[in-house]
């Protein structure tokens, strides 16, 4: 068990807010110099080291006073914004202190769902590893709203994971990793060594959110496992207070639970849009044309629509759902949502007679198509 780290040359270290911040008491510098020395350490190996981190929010809160956790945006931007100067402050010094040089990284959803954006920081992150620096990453909180966040760094590591076509994330917890149930309410419940990333049997086992510090709680872990895995990323979930966890793990040691990706890498524009979190329209499909993508590997044609939700251009990226809901694709529109209105339930043969000029005869290519 975990070879996988012991394999891998490129990997993601998520550090959770309660190990980042001792469960609130103020930023840890005794562990953040550990995992420093680890990282240095599996630097020494060969690897080369993504850390995202939580814990600017935390911090923030303790800085300015706050007891909860705040419920209104601009106060939760306040506290990132002054968090997150001390948080940078210590993971230079500590990384200093094994002559290694940082990076302070800060992404929004906009800059993975924007295609330019999306390859530039992919090509910046990419760099700094070949120049041999460690890339610190946190979502920016200080502008990013509620309605275009990742939502919790679980989900961040793993789109990093993609982004950078990373071998493996390690997502360190304050948890020993996924339990057949929760250990703090059922005595009987046992440590899931290994599983299989996207396993729904996994997912129905993880509870809601663990902490009042941070956003994600198990399930979140899980998903981000399968999110991950869809670039052929493997996950460790991990005890972050373990000693030496991270060098234990590149030893091929057996800690937490290790979630294999079943996979290989998807091609870099199919990932991009399969890493979309939110896309800028939906179109239903009648359930032949769910068979023809999903069973036949088919593309999307007009007549297969049954409803459009949403306004997008051409080359947007929309999600593809069946007449339940249920997400089934992704994918890049060859016409724009008032288009395809006027083109639904018509055979492709009728599309330039409808609109007085064909872009193609499918309203999204196999090519530049991702099932979900």
């Amino acid at each position: 068990m975990n070879s996988v780290i012991q394999k891998a040359t490129r990997i993601i270290i998520k550090v959770g807010s309660s190990l980042v911040t001792n469960d609130g008491r103020g930023l840890d510098h005794a562990a953040i110099a550990r995992w420093a020395a680890q990282i240095a350490a599996l630097r020494a190996m060969g690897k080369q080291v993504v850390l995202v981190s939580s814990g600017a929010i935390a911090e923030g809160m303790l800085r300015l006073g706050f007891e909860q956790r705040p419920t209104d945006i601009h106060e939760l931007q306040a506290c990132a914004a002054v968090g997150q100067m001390g948080l940078a402050q210590i993971y230079e010094t500590s990384f200093r202190a094994h002559q290694l040089r940082t990076a302070q990284v800060l992404l929004t959803h906009a800059d993975l769902a924007d295609r330019e954006r999306y390859l530039n920081a992919r090509s910046t992150l990419t760099t700094l590893l070949r120049l041999g620096v460690v890339p610190i990453i946190n979502e920016n909180d200080t502008v990013v709203t509620d309605e275009i966040k990742f939502g919790d760094n679980d989900t961040l590591g793993a789109l990093v994971a993609n982004l950078i076509e990373a071998d493996a994330l390690i997502i360190l917890t304050d948890q020993k990793g996924l339990f057949s149930a929760d250990p703090r309410k059922d005595p009987a419940a046992v440590l899931i060594q290994q599983g299989r990333a996207g396993d729904l049997a996994l997912e129905a086992m993880a509870g809601g959110a663990g902490s009042s510090l941070g956003r994600g709680g198990m399930l979140t872990k899980i998903l981000a496992a399968k999110r991950a895995a869809k670039s052929g990323a493997h996950t460790v979930i991990a005890y972050g207070r373990e000693d030496n966890v991270l060098e234990r793990l590149a030893g091929g040691e057996p800690i937490g639970t290790e979630l294999a990706a079943q996979t290989g890498h998807l091609t870099a524009r199919k990932q991009w849009m399969a890493d979309h979190l939110h896309t800028a329209g939906q179109v239903v499909l009648d359930a032949g044309a769910v068979q023809k993508l999903t069973g036949e590997g088919k593309s999307l044609l007009p007549i297969g629509v049954v409803e459009v939700k949403g306004e997008f251009g051409r080359g947007a990226v929309i999600t593809c759902v069946n007449e339940s809901g249920l997400p089934v694709a992704r994918g890049l529109s060859n016409y724009t949502s008032a288009e395809t209105r006027r083109i639904m339930r018509k055979p492709s043969s009728e599309i330039e007679a409808v609109l007085g000029f064909v872009e193609g005869r499918e309203l999204i290519h196999r090519d530049n198509l991702v099932l979900v």
